[in-house]
Order: C-alpha cells, then sequence, then structure tokens
C-alpha cells in the first residue's frame, strides 16, 4: 500500500487543478480567517497543508499522493493508482439509477476533494433533517480519508430509499465490534485526514462512528452496520432508514425505566441485563441487527462518559481561539459568581436522560456539533433556541453541543444569564441537583 506522504518527484503544479485549490483556500480562509497560512504562494501553503513534498539533503520537490489525490484530476490521478475510481448512484428501488456521476465522467476534475462536497450538496438538498445529513456526511468522510486507494473496486456511495450503502477498498484498521465505541483513530491516511481536519471536516479522535450511532438512535432507525469482504479486501458500511421492528417485552421497559430514572445506581443491574444470554442477537453479513430501541439508550448511556474525554480536546481547540472572550468571562466568573461556578460539581452525575433529548432538539443543535469552531453569537443563538423549547441542565447542553460542561457554562450560559437571556430554574439554589436553564421571556417583553 502506498503512503499518502509519498512525494511524486515528476507531478508538479501543472498536474494540479487550480479551481480545486482555490475552492480549499477559500473554505480555509473562512474557517481561518486570520491564519498566517492565508498570506502564502499557493506552492508553500500546499507544503504547510501537506500536499506538497520535499526531499531532504536535495533539490527534489513534488506532489505528495495525498495532494494529487485532493487536487489533482482523474486522469492524472490513475497514472500513479490504476484502480482509483469513485461513484455515486441512486434509485428509486428499481434495477435503473436514476442518478450516477463517476470520477470518469470527464466533467468534473474526479478528485476527491470535489466529490466530497458534490455529494454533501446532494445529501443536504435531499435529506430535510440536519441531523441525518450530518451523518452522512460524517460517514461520507470517514470512507474517504480510510479508503485504500490502490485497492480494487474503488469508492462508493449508493443510495436506496430504505438505506445507503457506502463502499471502500481497504479493511477496517481496527476491530469491527469496536468502530462504534473506539475513542482511538487508527489512519491509513494521515496526510488526507489533515487535509481535511483542517477545514473542520473531521478529527482524530476516532469518534466520528459513535456519533453517527449515536444519532440513529435518536431517530429510532436500526443500528448502522459494518461488513468486512476479506476476499475482495473491502469495507463497506450501511445505514438503514427503517425504525427499530422489535417489540419490546414489558419486563424490558421495566429494567430500561429504572435504568433511566436511576442511572447512577441501577448500572450494576443495566449491565447484568445486556450480558444475559438470552439477549444476543445474532448478526448476518450485512450485520442487521435487531437491537430494540431501549437497549441502544442504555448503551448510548454508558458510552456518553467516554465522550466528554475528547470533546474536552475539541473545546480547549476552541478556548484558545478565543481567549479575549473567555478571559472577559472567567472574571466575571470570579468576581461575581463563585457560587454560581460550583453548580453541577462532583455529585452531579454526567449521565444524560436520552429520553428528554428529542429530534427536534438534535436537530437545532445540529451545526454545534458539525463545527467545533463557532462564533460566540452563533453558539448563543442556538443555546436560546434549545431554550425556548424546554428548559434544560448542563449536561444536555454538553450532550447536544458535543462540548465540555465547564466549556458550555464558563464560555456562553454565564454571559447569557448575566445579560437577562436566561434564567436559572432554581435562582435561589445554585448548587441545585436538578437545576436548569430557562429562557427568559421578559427579555423579550422589554
Amino acid at each position: 500500500m502506498l503512503q499518502d506522504n509519498l512525494i511524486l518527484e515528476h507531478y508538479g503544479l501543472n498536474e494540479l487543478n487550480f479551481d480545486t485549490i482555490k475552492s480549499y483556500r477559500d473554505r480555509f480562509a473562512e474557517v481561518k480567517p486570520a491564519h498566517p497560512w492565508n498570506a502564502l504562494e499557493t506552492k508553500e501553503f500546499l507544503y504547510k497543508v501537506g500536499a506538497w513534498g520535499k526531499v531532504r539533503d536535495t533539490h527534489k520537490e513534488g506532489v505528495t499522493l495525498a495532494g494529487l489525490l485532493l487536487f489533482s484530476e482523474e486522469r492524472i490521478i490513475t497514472e500513479v493508482l490504476p484502480q482509483y475510481f469513485l461513484e455515486y448512484r441512486e434509485s428509486k428501488g428499481n434495477e435503473e439509477w436514476t442518478e450516477r456521476f463517476t470520477s470518469q465522467d470527464g466533467t468534473w476534475s474526479g478528485n476527491i476533494f470535489d466529490f466530497y462536497f458534490h455529494i454533501h450538496e446532494i445529501v443536504r438538498n435531499s435529506e430535510p433533517q440536519p441531523s441525518i445529513a450530518s451523518s452522512l456526511t460524517e460517514v461520507l468522510i470517514n470512507m474517504l480519508i480510510h479508503a485504500d486507494y490502490n485497492g480494487e473496486g474503488g469508492v462508493i456511495l449508493e443510495k436506496q430509499p430504505s438505506h445507503y450503502v457506502f463502499s471502500n477498498p481497504g479493511l477496517l484498521l481496527v476491530p469491527t465490534d469496536s468502530v462504534f465505541s473506539n475513542t482511538v483513530s487508527q489512519l491509513r491516511n494521515p496526510n488526507i485526514v489533515k487535509l481535511f481536519s483542517l477545514l473542520g471536516l473531521c478529527e482524530r479522535s476516532g469518534s466520528g462512528l459513535k456519533k453517527v450511532k449515536q444519532n440513529w438512535s435518536l431517530h429510532h432507525y436500526k443500528t448502522p452496520a459494518i461488513d468486512q469482504d476479506v476476499s475482495m479486501h473491502r469495507t463497506v458500511v450501511m445505514l438503514s432508514l427503517s425504525t427499530q421492528e422489535r417489540q419490546v417485552s414489558s419486563s424490558e421497559k421495566d429494567t430500561y425505566n429504572t435504568s433511566i430514572d436511576d442511572s447512577g445506581n441501577n448500572f450494576k443491574d443495566v449491565e447484568k441485563y445486556q450480558n444475559t444470554p438470552e439477549n444476543d442477537v445474532e448478526i448476518d453479513s450485512y450485520n442487521k441487527n435487531e437491537y430494540s430501541y431501549n437497549k441502544e439508550l442504555i448503551e448510548e448511556l454508558k458510552s456518553y462518559n467516554n465522550d466528554v474525554n475528547s470533546l474536552n480536546k475539541e473545546d480547549n481547540y476552541y478556548n484558545n481561539e478565543s481567549d479575549l472572550y473567555n478571559n472577559d468571562v472567567n472574571s466575571y466568573n470570579n468576581n461575581n459568581h463563585n457560587s454560581y461556578n460550583n453548580e453541577q460539581g462532583e455529585n452531579s452525575s454526567n449521565l444524560v436522560n436520552v429520553e428528554n433529548i428529542d429530534t427536534k432538539l438534535w436537530d437545532i443543535a445540529a451545526l454545534a456539533r458539525e463545527k467545533k469552531r463557532l462564533s460566540p453569537n452563533q453558539m448563543e443563538h442556538i443555546i436560546l433556541e434549545l431554550c425556548k423549547e424546554k428548559p434544560l441542565m448542563l449536561k444536555e447542553f454538553a450532550y447536544l453541543l458535543e462540548r465540555t460542561p465547564d466549556g458550555v457554562r464558563n464560555n456562553y450560559l454565564t454571559k447569557l444569564l448575566r445579560k437577562g437571556q436566561l434564567q436559572l430554574k432554581y435562582p435561589n439554589q445554585p448548587n441545585h441537583p436538578k437545576q436548569a436553564y430557562l429562557f427568559n421571556k421578559k427579555d423579550i417583553e422589554k
């Protein structure tokens, strides 16, 4: 397998598509408007992002394999990777494709950067729910950054009325059963990951598919399935748009309700329930799970604590970009809200009652989960829209926004309380175990 940092000495700037490079740089400048790389010449910029390489101790340099895949054209890419192929196809359930395009069409560049954004537009226009569209592009980017582009069969996305199928050459680098819970990323193409992550489209925390599974559970869809075709050396991910079908017995409901009502004290009971042999489910070649929705929610509650660790890293990155704003908030916290800053302290559980998180709340917060570097005004707007629907606890904000509780409280909630746009459910008891934030309708009336 070729490494994506391979320097192609005989491939220079003339082998690249400058419209794609311009599109990439425009998006980079939009995400990082004050970044010093925006002022660099094309070749130096490509070197910084990993698309151009230089051989030390010689004067040799050229496009990297990652740069070729993102910024070149299909005819040139296949000179280096003869098996390279991208395809999107869509049908209404019959044998004929109602829409189809490939990297060989000749009507566009055929590189993976333009492929991603072409499909991103299709998904955004065809899926009315932002959270569903977000999950589909999450799996798409995961497929593009982990594909073995020297393998056979190409990268294929197929849309059917009842499901999506993502297929790419290359087997998983982690065990199949850990894909939806893994928090350590194993990278096949680290330079491609870097190029997409600089635009905020992916991250190295390994949590992308875990978030997709959580989102699918919230929409009551069947669990995403992964199949490894060892003989063909391919990985297939299927996202079903069908809801869970198995009826839940009364005993299962009782077990689930008990775990939700007293999640901190009854997790041992939940684990005992989950590990009983009679609840094991056989998985066929497409992993057609028959797990009940209730059982999925219990698993999500157990995995939330692990999510917090990766979210800490994401929020630290945002906080470093917003020092001036954070210093202002921290100054206010230290001088005026010491008692409030202890709210939801060590005695507070990090577990979220997922029953309280309906799809409307999930959709409202979709932008915050997609982009880790929102402006304070954008984030405050999302928080206010959430509170207009219902009072929310700190841990619920953290879950919906995919930020740490401290980050949400210190960076946004404190300011909104100070401005009078939010109010506490228990204003005289800042440390109340069920403290929540309410939208202040009086502020609007003023």
